[in-house]
């Protein structure tokens, strides 16, 4: 009988493991396509959105980046709600297809100097097509993983999704830096742009292949067999009093909790060394690395953490860190920063600095860890899929893709380089305490239920 037992409990760790492989690369093609817009988005200004002004050509660019960004609730919307009607696997196909196949064809647009007009309109449509499809994506797979992983361990099982969003972030960036390294400046403007959405095409292939294996749910089968699929999922979810709270903590305190760490730590940081601390961007972007490539475990370990002494306790930290300790990181970061420019003997601010940024990702790692396992802990069976993808995707599409642009635009209005960081500070002292008092917790939650 235990020969059995162990048996088992192989071929259910083997069928995980092949479910966790082919949701997390596929989420990996998600951010990638997503994200190699936002590295390619200074060279989409003057491609695509010719100006006499350079910045109002930037400006042009970075908008179109930010569409994708505010239709991610639409899009998990409708597909979310289509996860809880038809099932998760088939909104996963869905999605997939539609990510790789709009990234694709970025690659073969034609430029403004070729058909005018025409060029920055079908840019913006397939960037919406991209939005449209992460919103579905990002949060259905973490239920989708959530609702295989069992009972066990599941904090530890889920985070590793978590690590897709970074991994997305690298590859992009390593590819575009040795794209440019390896071409001439012209050569790059006139064709090497295209090879990362090119690249985008092999990518979607395996990933279509590995995701066609996939069986769906059993919690979702389960639900079918009984009759027991929501008709209207999204309008059920704002009528139960219950669903509401947690979409509103899971929008508040999680989501966007983590959205503004990602975007302030992931993103910022190397734009704050870079303008105003004014170290060598090469150096900066070294820095970023190192702290990105920290972060990876840290994220696993936060998942593993979570399921030993709860999900409640770890974002809880994690919140209440950030609030304390962004601000005089980046005070340290200055301060750092002008020692080195200042000295010849720069050793050991370098160690500091990337000892800070380590330490913030460790922070960030503390709220996305166990987010994934949370996301689908929250909501019962029957309206999982919708509750749980529209206040994620409204938290990173408006609250944590505003953040770079509202730090900006404070810090010009305070004639500051660290007052726009107040913004993301109070959010995160708001966050703590509401994820304190009203957060439940949930690591002992029976899915089917």
């Amino acid at each position: 009988m235990n020969k059995i037992n162990i048996l088992e409990n192989k071929e259910a760790a083997k069928s995980y493991r092949r479910v966790a492989v082919a949701a997390c690369f596929g989420t990996f093609l998600e951010w990638y396509d997503f994200l190699t817009f936002a590295t390619l988005a200074i060279i989409f200004a003057p491609l695509f959105f010719p100006s006499s002004d350079p910045s109002a050509g930037l400006l042009a660019s970075l908008a179109t980046f930010g569409a994708g960004m505010v239709v991610r609730p639409i899009g998990a919307a409708v597909f979310g709600s289509m996860g809880d009607r038809i099932g998760r696997k088939p909104v996963f196909m869905i999605t997939i297809a539609l990510m790789g196949l709009a990234t694709f064809c970025v690659g073969f647009l034609p430029t403004y100097a070729q058909i005018g007009i025409w060029a920055p309109i079908l840019l913006v449509s397939l960037r919406l097509l991209q939005g449209l499809s992460a919103g579905g994506e990002i949060g259905g797979s973490a239920v989708y993983l959530t609702e295989h992983a069992g009972e066990k361990h599941r904090g530890f099982k889920t985070s590793f999704l978590q690590l897709m969003g970074p991994l997305g972030i690298l590859v992009s960036t390593m590819q575009v830096t040795f794209l440019q390294s390896w071409l001439t400046a012209d050569e790059f403007m006139s064709w090497g742009w295209r090879v990362p959405f090119w690249v985008s095409l092999i990518l979607l292939l395996v990933a279509v292949k590995a995701r066609i294996a996939l069986k769906e749910t059993p919690i979702f089968l389960d639900l079918d067999k009984r009759s027991a699929r929501s008709k209207s999922p999204l309008r059920d979810n704002f009528k139960d009093r219950q669903t509401r709270k947690h979409m509103f903590l899971l929008f508040f305190c999680i989501s966007a909790g983590g959205a503004v760490l990602f975007f302030c730590i992931q993103v910022y940081t190397s734009i704050f060394l870079k303008t105003s601390v004014k170290l060598p961007p090469q150096l900066v972007d070294q820095l970023t690395i190192y702290a990105t490539l920290a972060l990876l475990p840290l994220t696993v370990f936060a998942g593993w953490l979570s399921d030993k002494v709860g999900r409640k306790p770890v974002i809880v930290c994690g919140l209440a860190l950030g609030a304390v300790l962004i601000l005089p990181s980046f005070h340290l970061l200055e301060y750092l920063g002008k020692e080195i420019s200042q000295s010849n003997q720069n050793g050991n601010q370098i160690i500091m600095i990337a000892s800070i940024l380590i330490g913030l990702s460790t922070i960030l790692a503390l709220v996305v860890g166990p987010q994934t396992a949370l996301l689908a802990e929250l909501f019962s069976a029957r309206n999982r899929n919708s509750a749980a993808t529209l206040p994620h995707n409204l938290a990173a599409g408006w609250i944590g893709g505003m953040l770079p642009f509202i730090i900006t635009w404070l810090n010009k209005k305070w004639a500051s380089d660290i007052a726009g960081l107040w913004y993301p500070t109070i959010f995160l002292a708001c966050a703590f305490i509401l994820a304190l008092l009203y957060l439940p917790e949930t690591r002992k939650t029976q899915l089917s239920d």
